[in-house]
């Protein structure tokens, strides 16, 4: 199938209200995390370490419980109806707004802001860290179920490029409404979620008898240690990843990066994050087109080299050729576009993000085809424990070297060096699938325990 015949899936029940769902609670995430990261760094601090802390600090809240709850949410989701998972976390969507909107008025006042605004603008991240961890399996674990064999890849293109196209509405709205408007529309958001989650039809659980292990750390090592030992999944989760790391050095770098080296205002902040998620949606339906519907890693290794060679090149156009503003002068989007050097620097960020939705789409797709239907979530939750301990590591590394000074315009050179070690892995899945096509058969399933 191609990607243009995968545009057809937005007008059926089987695909749009889970489409429509995701993409408002990915919306709703990005609006509430940006809003509240954005006026920290422009409006409370003044400081570039600070900043990058803060930034690095949110980045670890929210992928949290990802790493401590993505077992038990893969085994609820493969044991239970996902369509009723979806109605019980879109519910719990709208009271964590109720309070995450509370911290930003309480914020945007002034009132205690470090003592009491903060922390709960901080809890009601992590609240939505938990809502995201529940939901995360079931985006991609159910389209197995809902879609025919053909048109998966080209699903699961169109779930990202609609992740993106949100995290783009929510990150460019961040920088250009003020925090009020901001706090009413993120519960506004969560009540529209709510609806489109109602409409989700059945998935029944396709395997009787499945026990859930509510032991976290059990039954985390059990799952992870039975999906690893598929060796293509084994490569497609570590793959992925490293993306991530990527992606979370890349993310904590941003709003203090814009700010310090290249002296622009939180609106060119969000204008930054929207293109990387333009980027990432344009390459997440090219691949499918490119594919033509085949499950296949083929174009993954030369994609994330030159994404590697795009991350250097936006280095060493912010570090080298911008021309900065004195003091504390800063260019606003207007003054940022009219910069000699923005279309280079817009050119290689947006590179960045297309050869990053390229690389990665058909490595999510590996996740639900490679098992059978019934193991589909507790194998993305698998990848979804790896990755969030991958992205704590990137952030930790990226606050460690902002304990050391090190610049952000410098700290992008460790995701460049970081794209040559997925190309790496993206080759050897892409030999591993050639492998087992030529005959060399593997066990398909996960353990009956699991």
């Amino acid at each position: 199938m191609s990607s243009t015949g995968a545009f057809h899936l937005l007008g059926t029940r089987r695909f749009l209200p889970l489409f429509g769902t995701q993409m408002l609670g990915a919306f709703n995430d990005n609006l509430f995390k940006h809003t509240m990261v954005l006026f920290v760094v422009y409006e409370h601090y003044n400081n570039e370490n600070a900043e990058n802390w803060f930034s690095g600090l949110t980045t670890g809240i929210f992928i949290l419980p990802f790493f401590f709850l993505s077992a038990i949410s893969g085994q609820l989701a493969d044991a239970t109806d996902k369509a009723r998972i979806i109605r019980i976390v879109k519910t719990c969507e709208i009271g964590i707004m109720i309070v995450g909107a509370g911290g930003l008025v309480m914020a945007m006042n002034g009132i205690m802001v470090d003592s009491v605004a903060i922390p709960i603008l901080l809890l009601a991240l992590l609240a939505m860290g938990v809502h995201s961890t529940f939901f995360g399996p079931i985006k991609y674990a159910i389209l197995p179920q809902h879609l025919h064999k053909g048109e998966v890849l080209g699903g699961t293109g169109l779930v990202e490029a609609g992740t993106y196209i949100a995290i783009l509405g929510g990150t460019l709205l961040a920088g250009l409404i003020p925090v009020e408007v901001a706090a009413g529309l993120v519960l506004s958001v969560a009540l529209i979620g709510w609806l489109f989650g109602r409409e989700v039809p059945p998935a029944p659980a396709l395997e009787e008898g499945h026990k859930v292990d509510y032991n976290i750390f059990r039954s985390s090592a059990r799952l992870i240690g039975a999906t690893l030992r598929i060796r293509r999944l084994f490569l497609a989760i570590i793959a992925i990843s490293f993306f991530w790391t990527i992606g979370a050095v890349l993310f904590i770098q941003f709003p203090a990066l814009v700010k310090n080296a290249l002296t622009s205002d939180r609106a060119v902040a969000s204008v930054f994050l929207a293109i990387f998620s333009i980027g990432v949606a344009i390459g997440s339906l090219a691949i499918n087109r490119m594919l033509k519907g085949e499950v296949s890693a083929r174009f993954s290794m030369p994609a994330v080299i030159i994404m590697g060679l795009f991350v250097f090149a936006f280095h060493w156009i912010s570090k080298y050729a911008w021309e900065r503003l004195p003091g504390e002068a800063l260019y606003d989007v207007a003054g940022f576009i009219a910069h000699p050097d923005a279309i280079w620097l817009t050119l290689s960020l947006l590179g960045i993000a297309i050869f990053g939705g390229i690389f990665v789409v058909p490595l999510y797709a590996f996740l639900t085809t490679t098992v059978k239907k019934s193991e589909a979530a507790r194998t993305v939750a698998a990848n979804n424990i790896v990755n969030s301990g991958a992205m704590v590591i990137g952030s930790v590394l990226s606050m460690s070297l902002t304990l050391l000074e090190v610049p952000s315009a410098d700290q992008l050179l460790l995701a460049a060096v970081m794209c040559s070690v997925s190309a790496y892995l993206a080759w050897r899945l892409h030999r591993a699938v050639e492998d087992h096509k030529n005959g060399l058969v593997e066990a398909e399933g996960l353990p009956p325990t699991v």
